[in-house]
């Protein structure tokens, strides 16, 4: 575990703005740098580099982030690795944190990764003179040039295929690194007598293997086990060949197969990735709505397409975001991505995949089947089933809205939330104060948006923001989170609060605030906007307060709820 005062220094002595300049040309804008986004495809620069926050984010796409988040999401490192390339870069060693029992456990990644290589180049070699793997992939329709782009080869019918490729066949990095299985003193090759699939990560780097069956058999895939290098829940195959194309198509598509992901490319469709034997988990469906706007799921016409295209939406929901497009396409009866291109061409797919299904039709058409709208009772019945689904929209307020809407005309029916929404009263803070921002555009922003903001500029304001209101509204929940962050923390750089709640519902809006903070000019007087977002916000809570207790007789209340009325009577408008 890497110290996180090493982190702190680390990021310290790091130029973000040199860093990210290797990998994408900057040029000046104001306070920061800015060119296209190298997370999507844009025509005009919206991605923003700050060297004082040093921190990125797109504002087309979301992406945020530090020196070292660059490297892991652009460059392909692992964290260990970009840490080290950093760490290297400004003459930092890392440090030694006591369970390092000898110097080589420093490089045991580097050896899995040279294992893994040395693999790969032996199953290569072996698929040269492999007349059985040949005559497999010619039959598929597979050509040789193809077959070399995605370093395609073969294990061997044996039991240990790999004893010829490495000299010490004991090593115990091949079981770590899933190449050889040891059972009862027994050492045998995982993969034999298959056409092996080489999954690499971004940086290129072998990190496991898919083996096909050439003849009958189960399984027909078989892939490599979760190791130190491989993640099967994150990976994606063929995110590394085609990474430049779906950033260019700003589409990516997604099918179940390797060889679906190979034939496709062949014939022209470079924009494919495949998951790796399991459902689309929400951490690959994020890294790829990084990459592109529209993300196309493809999937068998059968039963179990149609089950596994649900399991896709649902993993999905989380990370779905307004202006993104999630769609699903069923092929025809008996027909695959590989037997479809090579039947139709490339052309005749693109077109299906142009035709394929929103999401939101995919979601009410599935959960239509599943009652009766001619009944009262169905249309509440559908309510009922669809309301959870559109509660995992977290980052997508738009898309729910919209969602909401159809379901009611569906129903007849208005949500809770839809009426609560239609009677909210309308909040004075929508004004524009004097304190407002310049050159920002003409929608204020609410009291507890200039709240997070400010916590996002400096932590150390939490200790000014004490006995803010409980409100339920997502802003103000990311305001709390974030205070409790900087009190637990009081060191905490603003930089690093976002990745504290990674994988948390406050994360999406916590990096948007901070992005917005780089469209700040240095006219804009933070200090005026935070203290008039702290008095209208106290100031509407004890309006709120007035208003619960002003109906209630004092020999009704609690000594507690009387003194909060007096303090509330006490302040009737901002100071």
């Amino acid at each position: 575990m890497i110290p996180q005062d090493f982190i702190q220094q680390l990021l310290d002595r790091t130029d973000i703005v040199a860093l990210v300049e290797r990998y994408v040309p900057l040029k000046k804008a104001g306070a920061n740098y800015q060119a296209r986004c190298p997370f999507h495809n844009e025509k005009s620069p919206s991605f923003s580099v700050s060297p004082t926050k040093q921190f990125y984010h797109c504002f087309g796409c979301g992406a945020h982030g530090t020196a070292i988040t660059f490297l892991m999401e652009h460059a392909g490192y692992s964290f260990i690795d970009a840490v080290k390339e950093l760490a290297g870069q400004v003459g930092m060693q890392l440090p030694d944190d006591g369970k390092r029992v000898a110097p080589e456990e420093d490089s045991r990644r580097d050896k899995l990764y040279e294992r893994m290589d040395i693999a790969a180049r032996h199953y290569r070699q072996a698929l040269k003179t492999h007349e059985p793997a040949i005559a497999y992939l010619k039959h598929r329709g597979l050509t040789g040039e193809t077959a070399a782009k995605f370093a395609l080869g073969v294990a061997n019918d044996d039991w240990q295929p790999l004893a010829a490729a490495f000299a010490d066949y004991q090593d115990a990095l091949l079981v770590e690194a899933g190449l050889v299985i040891s059972n009862d003193g027994k050492r045998y090759d995982r993969f034999r007598d298959r056409v092996m699939f080489p999954i690499r990560n971004e940086r290129g780097q072998v990190i496991a293997f898919g083996g096909r069956i050439m003849q009958k058999g189960e399984p027909k895939y078989l892939n490599s086990p979760e190791t130190p290098l491989f993640h099967k829940g994150r990976e994606l195959y063929g995110l590394f060949e085609h990474r430049r194309s779906i950033q260019h198509e700003d589409q990516v598509l997604v099918v179940e197969g390797y060889m679906d992901v190979v034939m496709l490319d062949q014939h022209g469709v470079d924009n494919a990735v495949a998951t790796l034997g399991t459902a689309i988990t929400s951490d690959q469906a994020a890294r790829l709505l990084r990459l592109a706007n529209q993300v196309v799921f493809a999937f068998d016409g059968d039963a179990a397409g149609r089950k596994a295209a649900w399991r896709a939406l649902e993993n999905s929901l989380p990370q779905a975001r307004d202006g993104k497009l999630l769609s699903f396409l069923f092929l025809p009866d008996g027909e695959d991505p590989d037997s479809f291109v090579r039947a139709q061409g490339a052309d005749a797919f693109k077109k299906l995949c142009h035709q394929a299904m929103p999401l939101s039709d995919f979601l009410f058409n599935e959960l239509s089947t599943q009652t009766d709208l001619a009944s009262q009772e169905g249309k509440v019945r559908l309510a009922t089933l669809t309301n959870p689904y559109i509660a995992k929209l977290t980052q997508a307020p738009l898309l729910t809205r919209a969602l909401r809407q159809r379901l009611d005309s569906l129903t007849g029916l208005e949500s809770p939330r839809a009426q609560g929404e239609r009677f909210r009263p309308t909040s004075r803070q929508s004004r524009p104060s004097p304190g407002a921002r310049q050159g920002r555009g003409a929608v204020q922003p609410s009291s507890w948006r200039i709240l997070l903001q400010a916590l996002l500029h400096d932590p150390g304001r939490a200790s000014q923001m004490t006995d803010l209101p409980e409100l339920s509204s997502p802003e103000a929940t990311a305001v709390h989170a974030v205070i409790s962050l900087a009190r637990e923390h009081p060191e905490i750089p603003a930089r690093d609060i976002p990745d504290h709640f990674l994988g948390r519902p406050e994360h999406e809006l916590i990096v948007h605030a901070a992005g917005e903070l780089l469209k700040w000019d240095e006219q804009y007087d933070l200090e005026a906007d935070f203290q008039g977002a702290l008095n209208g916000v106290m100031t509407q809570a004890n309006r709120i307060a007035v208003k619960e207790f002003s109906g209630r007789k004092p020999s009704d209340m609690s000594d507690q709820e009387k003194a909060l009325l007096l303090a509330s009577l006490k302040i009737r408008k901002p100071v």
